[in-house]
């Protein structure tokens, strides 16, 4: 049996880039793919930012309702926008080789932290992480698709804010004057792009099975097992970075107050074939080690 597989995707200049570039490797490999543009409601609202929305996977969750009402056979995310648990019948069936998990900040030209200044970011970690590292700083909320983020950055008498690199590399937007964030711990799986199918369509979940990259997907699934374990739930200011060098896995995750003045960290490495559960336990470990103290008091404040 073959069919045109149907790929959903947000309509944004990003979330298009993705899906094409699904499409064209499906096509590589002899299959037969459009896409379906669909707008989500995180698209939609942008008078808020993202974490006073209260909704799960805000930027999935239309794609999933597409999927499961056999509107779209397939969905292309950028893997950190996606909710650790899946709604039931929807798999995710590969992780894409990762590009940049960096933050950069986009300035205007001269940047100097000493100063005042006033960053842009609609980022939860972002923000406590940027609080911590320069606390005389504001962080003011900053949403919309990158286009929108560049022009408002550019309208605006804000000194930076902080994107994600790969997404401007994607699209050709990443400016000459930027600084990157080697010091800032990324969101969970940043800069990889995830497909996910419906578990009981067997043709398509072969088909994008292929476009699975092993140690992205390796990466990426222990930086989201941490996530879910550390969460619970709530959403709070989590970075975790999994890479892989030679033969070992190294990891690094933190969790930080809402205002930035208080983190609890998180190194370790294991053997590249001991990732299984490796990042459950490095949860459990950072919350054992003052990452607790901090969530509860995110949940009370919630």
């Amino acid at each position: 049996m073959s069919k045109i597989i149907r790929i959903g995707t947000r309509d944004s200049e990003l979330a298009l880039w993705q899906a094409r570039t699904v499409q064209g490797k499906l096509t590589e490999l002899g299959y037969e793919a459009e896409l379906v543009p669909v707008k989500s409601q995180g698209d939609l609202q942008l008078d808020k930012p993202l974490y006073e929305l209260g909704i799960t996977g805000i930027f999935t969750k239309t794609l999933d309702i597409a999927m499961l009402n056999g509107t779209v056979d397939i969905a292309v995310h950028s893997l950190k926008d996606v909710p650790t648990l899946l709604p039931k019948g929807i798999i995710k069936t590969a992780v894409l080789k990762r590009a940049s998990s960096a933050d950069i900040l986009v300035t205007k030209g001269n940047f100097d932290t000493n100063e005042n200044c006033t960053v842009a970011t609609g980022s939860l970690r972002r923000k406590a992480q940027w609080l911590y590292r320069y606390p005389q700083h504001e962080v003011v909320g900053l949403r919309g698709n990158v286009n929108t983020r560049l022009q408002k950055l550019e309208d605006s008498a804000w000194q930076g804010a902080i994107f994600a690199k790969a997404g401007l590399e994607r699209i050709d937007l990443l400016p000459k004057n930027y600084l990157e964030l080697d010091w800032m711990i990324p969101a969970p799986a940043q800069g990889a792009m995830a497909v996910v199918a419906l578990e009981n369509d067997p043709y398509c979940t072969a088909a994008t099975s292929k476009l699975n990259h092993k140690d992205s997907n390796i990466c990426t699934t222990v930086e989201r097992d941490f996530l879910k374990v550390m969460e619970g739930g709530c959403t709070a200011p989590i970075g975790a970075l999994a890479e892989i060098i030679g033969e070992k896995l190294h990891f690094m995750g933190a969790v930080f107050s809402l205002n930035g003045r208080s983190k609890a960290e998180i190194n370790k490495s294991v053997t590249k074939d001991e990732w299984k559960s490796s990042g459950e336990r490095f949860a459990k470990t950072l919350l054992e080690s003052g990452g607790k103290e901090i969530m509860d008091d995110i949940r009370a404040k919630s």
